[in-house]
């Protein structure tokens, strides 16, 4: 019988969640059985719908279930992605969910309960030191890196007897401190979901008894969310009613932008299908210069389309990343587009967040108290990585040949669960 791991690596992603163990010196990744399995990668997103053969009257999965569960039966369920986004948040207090609600740390429990039960038995058995990745800096205008803290604690709260968080771009450092052969300065570039991260790290020769030590991070709320926003805002939001207008009282005024905000955070566009916000956009629609264009946002709502909408920015998105120029295609609810986009396009689109990024890496060399001709390698990792304009920041600054690349979903949960296995966890928790 296999010896039991003795860590356990959590990636817990804004898109996705990866989960590595850690026994002797070696991780290895969890993979995910059943006919939507989608290998090691377990999509952080939950469904709910109504079901009386279930306590509660409510059933829900998560991962690639939920998404399954949501494309068969969108207007009789609830879709909720990209929940982490919000766990900093103090105007977030609760999901309304059919008739009920939830803090984000009952979503969490939720989420984890349903990962577990998609493991073929292989999360069943927990070791006790359990190490969650967390971002350096939390998504959100004003993030709340306390109560994110506090919202975590009681989501993880039964999962392991030993819990540490650690700043996600030392775990892909670490995992990435096992290629390396020599020693080595190295930044990791982080870019999820909800957040850009880079941490610094000192990896010295194997063989060494202390093989890496931290030595600065810094990260920002603007990642691959932020930049599937700009391709919505550009191609779609126009046709739904932004920058229109409407009477009210003799004056003419602007579509409120508040609701085309909601666009940018699944968490509330998941939500904006209530009785409330429905009632609201019925009368917008009614005093609107252009009614089709809010009958348009309206539809998109009430049938539940926000999955396959975002579906086709990715689907563009990544189209970008491998060609020069490429089609936006979305068809659903009556609403179709078809556009073409050139990568310069959306590189536009996308420049002023590039801008913020770039300014973050100086804040991590700074923090780190090393130039950027020290830096020995760069390891980028996280979906977002592959978008060229990004790779372009590091090679102009610190050259082709120090760019390294691999495992953009995986590295960090390996890392995590490697780092679980070190004597001294002090230096590496957040």
């Amino acid at each position: 019988m296999q010896d039991m791991p003795r860590a356990l690596g959590l990636d817990f992603g804004t898109t996705n969640s990866v989960v590595a163990l850690a026994r002797d010196g070696r991780s290895e990744l969890v993979g995910f059985a059943g006919d939507k399995a989608t290998g090691e990668v377990f999509r952080s997103a939950l469904c709910f719908w109504h079901d009386d053969g279930v306590k509660g009257g409510m059933a829900h999965e998560a991962g690639p279930w939920a998404i399954a569960e949501y494309m068969e039966f969108p207007e009789d369920s609830r879709f909720l992605q990209s929940f982490k986004s919000v766990a900093a948040s103090a105007i977030f207090e609760s999901a309304s969910v059919f008739e009920k609600r939830f803090r984000f740390e009952e979503l969490g429990q939720m989420f984890l309960q349903r990962m577990v039960a998609h493991a073929g038995g292989a999360l069943d058995r927990r070791p006790d030191r359990i190490i969650v990745g967390r971002p350096v800096e939390y998504a959100g205008s004003r993030p709340d890196e306390a109560l994110a803290r506090k919202r975590y604690d009681a989501m993880f709260a039964g999962f392991g007897a030993d819990i540490h968080y650690v700043y996600e771009p030392l775990g892909a450092a670490f995992s990435y401190a096992s290629r390396l052969t020599e020693a080595a300065t190295v930044m990791v570039a982080d870019f999820g979901g909800g957040t850009s991260d880079f941490s610094i790290v000192r990896v010295e020769a194997p063989g060494a008894a202390r093989r890496c030590a931290p030595l600065g991070s810094a990260g920002i709320g603007i990642a691959g969310d932020r930049f599937d926003y700009r391709i919505l805002d550009h191609l779609v939001l126009p046709i739904l009613g932004k920058g229109g207008a409407y009477e009210s009282f003799g004056k003419r005024l602007e579509i409120p932008r508040s609701y085309f905000a909601d666009f940018a955070d699944w968490s509330r566009l998941a939500l904006m299908r209530n009785r409330r916000t429905m009632a609201e956009l019925e009368r917008l629609q009614k005093a609107a210069a252009d009614p089709q264009a809010i009958g348009r946002m309206i539809t998109v709502i009430e049938k539940e389309l926000g999955y396959p909408l975002y579906d086709a920015v990715g689907a563009l998105k990544r189209a970008l990343s491998g060609d020069e120029r490429a089609t936006f295609r979305f068809a659903g609810g009556g609403l179709e587009i078809e556009q073409a986009v050139d990568r310069a396009d959306f590189e536009r689109w996308i420049a002023p967040d590039l801008a913020r990024i770039e300014a973050t890496v100086d804040r991590a060399l700074d923090k780190a108290g090393v130039a950027a001709d020290a830096i020995d390698r760069v390891f980028l990792t996280g979906g977002s990585s592959l978008i060229p304009a990004i790779r372009a920041i590091f090679r102009a600054r610190f050259g082709y040949d120090r760019i390294a690349t691999g495992g953009e979903l995986t590295s960090i949960a390996h890392g995590l669960a490697l780092i679980g296995e070190e004597a001294d966890l002090a230096e590496w928790a957040a």
